[in-house]
């Protein structure tokens, strides 16, 4: 299976699992988590959630569904803005660890930039990692100057930037992706399908049918192809999470990468970041 390095040497499949939008429905609870532990046996070991998914109960379907498999489970959850304070943010993680039921989480992201200051999000990160509640921190739905102001303000131990990224939203690949490549940062690319909007685009299920597939499992490959990006789709049944693993065995050619850039042109310009 293709891996993917953080800056901190940790590997992780290319292909992992996320969960927004889970944990909303209790009826289709046990459903989900069978999905999540199918992902889990085909390999798709790394699981993203956030105390925000469902008002915490994404976490607590998340601690279901790897329990006795922790050890096998590279674990992300993210905190709300307001909760990235010094004082905060260690109670925001106790809570996730809780809920989470376990005693560490293995990639810890700020959700989205809010009002308190970078630096000390950065500080209160790093005293996360030396108390062992957390192995590694990184940041979500921040564009380059705020990776910039990151940097500068003593972030260099981020691991990761997870942003909107997918056919539709090819945005970041102006100057956001140049510059997480350069400082040796994989892409978390969530809502990978446009939650589920792209299976219905004309052209994309016209190829998807030449190839005897699905659009889903195209708008994978697609960015399965690309260096550095994780993407991480959600999967709420385990036919789904199937379908996604197969995009791992889909090359797409050059004449299919150059006809998905006609459909789906690359940016021409920089362009803001944008968020779901």
């Amino acid at each position: 299976m293709k891996t993917i390095t953080f800056p901190d040497g940790a590997s992780v499949p290319a292909l992992g699992q996320g969960t927004w939008m889970m944990a909303e429905d209790h009826a289709r609870r046990a459903e989900e988590i069978a999905a999540l532990r199918e992902g889990l046996a085909l390999g798709l070991t790394l699981i993203d959630t956030a105390e925000m998914y469902a008002d915490g109960e994404s976490e607590r379907l998340v601690g279901e569904a790897i329990a006795g498999a922790r050890d096998e489970v590279f674990l992300v959850s993210k905190a709300y803005p307001q909760n990235a304070s010094r004082d905060r943010l260690p109670r925001a993680c106790e809570a996730s660890l809780a809920r989470l039921g376990t005693d560490r989480i293995d990639l810890y992201l700020l959700h989205w930039r809010g009002r308190v200051p970078l630096s000390e999000t950065i500080e209160a990160m790093e005293r996360l990692v030396a108390a062992g509640k957390i192995l590694r921190w990184g940041v979500s739905n921040l564009d380059t100057d705020d990776m910039d102001e990151l940097v500068g303000s003593g972030g260099q131990s981020c691991q990761t930037d997870q942003i909107l990224y997918n056919l539709t939203r090819r945005g970041p690949e102006y100057d956001l992706l140049p510059w997480l490549d350069r400082h040796h940062m994989p892409v978390m690319a969530y809502s990978p399908v446009e939650q589920g909007r792209l299976v219905a685009h004309r052209d994309l299920l016209r190829m998807a049918e030449e190839r005897d597939a699905t659009p889903a499992r195209v708008a994978l490959a697609w960015l399965l192809a690309r260096d550095g990006v994780i993407p991480i789709p959600k999967a709420g049944t385990v036919a789904h999470v199937r379908d996604n693993r197969a995009a791992l065995d889909m090359t797409l050619s050059e004449a299919e990468l150059r006809r998905l850039d006609a459909i789906f042109p690359p940016p021409s310009g920089p362009e803001p970041l944008a968020m779901l």
